[in-house]
């Protein structure tokens, strides 16, 4: 009875009412639907957060890219004595961070002083494991570096070799390590 009686004044009512009563009700369900699933999905503020670092990170490499195509092509040191661009400190720090590669020649040369990683280099087909560039923040200095490990007369080793970079190579696209100073 009380269902006729509700479903007879809602007849009564105005097309105009009638379609206005609608799209509240629709707009409520939505809200709801989406208040409902940003609970269950939601990841507001670590998603914000996220987004804001890569967002840095993607404006800092862009100044570092800006400042490796700004320089001359060729190798790039920080120390006086050479004919080569001579870096200053600032733009030493700068191109450390840029940095990601460290050349077969700089290993090869750095292989030439420690002899376990050239021979692990060298019956392991030249494989290595990883290398890294960083900016030593005590020192003042950047610091290159790779891991190789392997068998070496049936034993598995492992060997870091790392030091100061002495010099960069600028392809004109990236930089690369030139020279590892490890002695």
């Amino acid at each position: 009875m009380l269902q006729h009686r509700y479903l007879n004044k809602l007849k009564e009512l105005s097309e105009p009412a009638r379609q206005f009563a609608g799209l509240v009700t629709i707009t409520v369900i939505v809200i709801l639907s989406f208040a409902i699933l940003n609970n269950i999905f939601g990841e507001g503020e670590e998603l914000i957060e996220k987004m804001k670092k890569e967002e840095e990170r993607i404006a800092e490499a862009k100044k570092l890219n800006e400042l490796v195509s700004s320089l001359p092509s060729g190798i790039l040191v920080f120390y006086e004595g050479t004919d080569d661009h001579k870096l200053s400190e600032k733009q030493y720090e700068a191109v450390c961070n840029a940095t990601k590669l460290v050349s077969q020649r700089s290993v090869m040369g750095a292989n030439l002083i420690n002899f376990k990683a050239k021979e692990i280099y060298t019956i392991n087909g030249n494989l290595i494991d990883e290398t890294f560039v960083k900016w030593d923040i005590e020192n003042n200095k950047c610091v290159a570096g790779y891991v190789l490990s392997g068998s070496n007369v049936g034993v598995n080793e492992t060997v870091t070799v790392s030091g100061d970079v002495l010099s960069f190579f600028n392809t004109g696209i990236d930089t690369r390590v030139y020279f590892i100073k490890n002695f």
